[in-house]
């Protein structure tokens, strides 16, 4: 007898029945994104970066020398896969499962992050396209700016939740909002 399962979000119970309209400061939970961990065998390091750098639809997201993040919003796991598989000097392993990944963005969005994070956010510190290895709400997790006033936390799925309501009580004053983007 077949099993039918259904992919049910780890953040399912912190939003579904508490939907609103997004205000301008708004925390956006992604559903499926495509995430691979990347690592650089020694001396391919700058080319395996320039060729994340350079990808389409593939956002690079820095965690060490020699580690990078590969995440995709837009493209599959196997095209991402194929896509990495063509760069010499580069393993990786697909941790889509692993991570959850959240953007949140507004006017406040500085005043709600320093609240979580212990990094300086000012855009001539931390520019757009730059991302980090960091600790967010006490968890390790990767923090890149994505816009002027639009960042994306990728964290471990097993603390997404204790993230997602330390971020919406860090937002609380300034009416921060939630939900899945879709």
């Amino acid at each position: 007898m077949p099993i039918n399962l259904l992919h049910r979000h780890v953040l399912e119970d912190h939003i579904s029945g508490f939907e609103t309209n997004a205000n301008p400061n708004h925390l956006s939970v992604i559903r499926r994104p495509v995430i691979f961990s990347v690592l650089a065998h020694a001396g391919y390091e700058a080319a395996v970066a320039e060729a994340l750098h350079n990808a389409d639809d593939i956002a690079s997201r820095y965690c060490s020398p020699s580690e990078f993040l590969a995440v995709s919003q837009t493209r599959g796991a196997g095209s991402v896969a194929e896509f990495l598989t063509a760069i010499p000097g580069a393993s990786f392993v697909n941790q889509s499962d692993g991570f959850v990944l959240m953007a949140i963005s507004g006017p406040s969005v500085r005043a709600i992050l320093s609240k979580c994070l212990a990094v300086d956010l000012h855009p001539d510190t931390f520019g757009e396209g730059h991302s980090a290895a960091m600790m967010c709400c006490h968890v390790a997790a990767n923090v890149a700016r994505t816009g002027r006033n639009t960042f994306e936390l990728l964290v471990p799925r097993s603390f997404a939740g204790s993230v997602f309501d330390e971020l919406m009580e860090a937002g609380s004053a300034h009416a921060l909002t939630r939900g899945f983007a879709d």
